[in-house]
């Protein structure tokens, strides 16, 4: 059978040839066990039923099996036998071209260039997952290969519920991740639906089909590199940047780090993703001894180099050793997945990889205890750092949640709404008040000829236009249009690129609304193929977290979900291809909502329509909320929207003299 004839099939109308469990791929760490008798019997007739009855007796005892040794059921046996990875859109069988880019989408974040697990459809983030199994992608993709323009399929926490009639300007797809009542969020309620089958992460642009690998954070990590660095009044070059992590995400970090013109250190325990990053040239050099890297750090800056180094250990032995070496640290962060602390997103320090993966199935308990204890030794050394003038930053990773959680000295001593720890999120410090509250965030696209010329073009179009944007920016926002110009010029010689041909820049709506105008113009004089455009859900508007995206709102409303849950609705009438919506992602289940867009481009007057009705709505509609929460650069920028569009009239809040309070 042909590629597009296997996409069509579906689920196979004959069993498949198991498949052996290949040790040279990245796979999921084994998931604890917290079902009982009953519900891993529920658990096997839940995945049983996407397949006909003749076939059950020999399925139960294999995904029994499943169960039982890695805590999931994955069907591996149904895993494609086809390469997964982002084919030119005219590749993908189907009736609708907006069909055929989100199949494109879904297995780029398949693909093994990108996906951190992709036996185990994991995108990145440890959990953050596309579908809990690979029925769910075969029946998934059939669907979309079938779909009209006038049909939207619904997705259930990865289950492809059906084909549903709509019309034309509707959704093609609508997503849901996670969305389970409240009293329900906790970590273990995770392990437990998603064990039963009938409910999984989605991280934030995973389960949404928008991942376009570590490219996606690193224009933002490179913003809040350099930014860290004006903060802190010291130029970048010869300046040292030690974090952890070099996974789906935190892979971005190093070559931010190049791009920012600092040295930066950066711990990860895993030694494959360690040796993949490498080999992408994500990360310059790798480090196995603490010594050696001290000695290199120290060459580093006397030399002021530009250099990224790994260390293939804990994070917790580099600031120690870092601490008792008097090397001095500028700016620190973290990027550990600590939103899934108990299930690979956090290691132990003292304690080996492998041990720690067979730990934290066999005894969880003991697991939590050590990495408890780890977060404390870690937070501790930290402190001796910014002691000594360290400046160090939580990077949205619920680093600081999971720290205080586990007794970590890292609450401030006069805490304030907002302000509970003695250190900063980059968002309260950062992104929020220099990036979101002006309404610039992680816009993104791709190229869905998968042709490398196409994405060069867009990145002309793109820098044209801004360079025009720029002459009459106002004041306030002419550092954001300098840094993106900077990175788009610089966008090609960084070698971004990791699965699909996709481009990343913190845009605001002015910016996007005419960068798109333009790819549409150019689509329609035959310049460039189709275009898929999104971005992260970690936007002005996309997302809801307490301790991430919406930690500079300061007016008690940072633990309501209502702008999230606007956006999307709001997107989903505007005219997005697809709309997404998750509980989860980046700080954990139950401690964020967050809400996504694709949109496909083909050069009509449809799309230039519609991409100018929601691109405007996906941006304002938070910058509207920031202004509500008396930010003052939100203020700005919503009163700058409202003279450009008469239509909007946003309600603005009235500011009340302190000194009221001091005459009570």
């Amino acid at each position: 059978m042909t590629f597009q004839e296997l996409i069509q099939q579906g689920i196979p109308t004959e069993l498949p040839q198991p498949k052996p469990y290949e040790t040279q791929i990245n796979h999921a760490p084994k998931r604890k066990e917290i079902l009982n008798e009953e519900e891993k019997k529920l658990a096997l007739k839940n995945a049983l039923r996407y397949f006909e009855p003749k076939f059950h007796a020999e399925l139960l005892p294999e995904f029994k099996e499943e169960l039982e040794k890695y805590g999931r059921i994955y069907m591996y046996r149904f895993r494609p036998d086809y390469e997964i990875f982002a084919r030119p859109i005219s590749e993908y069988p189907g009736k609708s071209l907006q069909a055929k880019a989100i199949q494109l989408m879904i297995q780029n974040n398949l693909s093994y260039a990108v996906a951190q697990h992709p036996h185990e459809l994991i995108t990145y983030g440890g959990n953050g997952a596309v579908f809990q199994n690979w029925a769910q992608y075969l029946l998934t993709m059939k669907y979309l290969s079938e779909m009209t323009d006038e049909q939207t399929l619904v997705m259930y926490s990865g289950h492809p519920m059906g084909l549903f009639p709509s019309h034309k300007d509707a959704p093609r797809v609508v997503v849901t991740n996670g969305m389970v009542i409240p009293n329900y969020s906790k970590p273990d309620d995770w392990e437990r639906f998603n064990a039963l089958g009938v409910s999984q992460y989605g991280q934030m642009t995973a389960g949404s089909y928008m991942y376009i690998g570590p490219q996606g954070i690193v224009h933002g990590t490179t913003i809040t590199v350099l930014n860290a660095f004006r903060k802190i009044k010291k130029s970048p070059k010869g300046g040292l940047f030690v974090t952890s992590g070099l996974g789906g995400m935190s892979g971005a970090q190093p070559k931010a780090g190049n791009i920012a013109g600092c040295i930066t250190v950066c711990a990860e325990v895993n030694p494959k993703i360690t040796k993949i990053r490498h080999e992408q040239k994500w990360v310059d050099e790798i480090h196995e001894n603490l010594d050696e890297l001290v000695a290199r750090v120290r060459k580093a800056q006397e030399n002021n180099e530009t250099v990224s180094l790994a260390y293939l250990g804990n994070v917790v032995e580099v600031w120690e050793k870092f601490d008792q070496e008097n090397l001095k640290i500028d700016i620190g962060s973290d990027q550990t997945s600590l939103h899934n602390p108990w299930a690979g997103g956090y290691y132990p320090v003292g304690i080996s990889f492998e041990d720690s993966n067979k730990m934290m199935a066999s005894t969880p308990e003991l697991f939590k205890e050590k990495v408890q204890e780890s977060l404390r030794r870690h937070a501790a050394a930290i402190n001796k750092h910014t002691s000594k003038g360290t400046y160090f930053f939580d990077y949205g990773n619920a680093f600081l949640l999971e720290c205080s959680r586990a007794g970590a000295d890292v609450l401030a001593e006069n805490p304030t709404l907002g302000r509970e720890f003695k250190f900063p999120s980059y968002v309260q410090d950062i992104m929020g008040p220099m990036c979101f509250d002006y309404g610039f965030g992680p816009f993104r696209w791709v190229c869905a000829s998968g042709n490398p010329d196409d994405l060069q073009k867009t990145d002309e179009i793109a820098c044209e236009v801004l360079e025009e944007l720029m002459k009459n920016s106002p004041a306030e926002i002419q550092q954001q249009m300098q840094d993106n110009i900077t990175w788009i010029k610089g966008a090609q010689e960084n070698n971004l690129v990791v699965g699909s041909q996709a481009r990343i820049l913190y845009a605001d709506a002015e910016g996007r609304m005419k960068i798109t105008e333009k790819f549409n113009q150019a689509i329609k004089n035959g310049e460039i193929g189709p275009i898929v455009l999104g971005r992260d859900h970690h936007d002005v508007s996309g997302t809801d977290s307490p301790y991430r995206e919406t930690s500079n709102i300061y007016d008690g409303s940072r633990f309501t979900a209502d702008m999230a849950i606007h956006n999307v609705i709001g997107d989903s009438f505007r005219g997005a291809t697809w709309v997404s919506i998750h509980n989860g992602g980046g700080v954990g289940w139950g401690e964020v909502i967050n809400g996504g867009f694709g949109m496909l481009l083909d050069g009509s007057e449809d799309a230039d329509r519609r991409l100018k009705s929601m691109l405007f709505w996906d941006v304002n509609n938070g910058i509207s909320r920031r202004s509500w929460a008396r930010n003052e650069g939100a203020i700005f920028a919503i009163k700058r929207a409202m003279e450009a569009e008469p239509n909007l009239k946003v309600t603005l809040p009235n500011f009340v003299d302190e000194d009221l309070f001091s005459l009570e």
